[in-house]
């Protein structure tokens, strides 16, 4: 059994040089665990519901190529702006919070940049999904 996301779960990226913290914003009534809320795969809009990652380190970020080609080849890492268009997978469809399925612990978010996010903490060690 997985873990279910909330509110201040600690994230991390492939690319990312520090972890970050899962934001939570209500897509409807809201699901809270103990006191956070419930996380969805939806919750991967950038800046808003998951935040930087300190810096990035992957050359296909165009800012990182740039600044690694200005340095003679130097992988020289730039300030993260995550950019993740796509929902979390696979969460967990046989738990829908507001007709999306819950996330879990062991789904994961792609960022268009090659980094691949995960999730190192759920924000809460009491409620298993399937």
């Amino acid at each position: 059994m997985s873990l279910l996301v909330c509110q201040g779960a600690t994230l991390k990226c492939s690319f990312g040089a520090a972890p970050s913290v899962l934001q939570v914003i209500p897509k409807g009534p809201p699901v809270q665990v103990s006191a956070p809320f419930a996380a969805t795969v939806m919750d991967h809009l950038p800046m808003a519901n998951i935040l930087p990652f300190g810096l990035c380190m992957s050359l296909a970020n165009p800012t990182v190529a740039a600044a690694t080609t200005a340095a003679f080849g130097v992988l020289t890492p730039m300030p993260c702006v995550p950019v993740t268009l796509t929902p979390w997978l696979p969460g967990s469809p046989l738990v829908p919070i507001n007709n999306f399925p819950a996330l879990n612990n062991t789904s994961t978010c792609l960022c268009t940049w090659a980094g691949v996010i995960s999730i190192l903490s759920p924000g809460q060690f009491t409620v298993n999904v399937p």
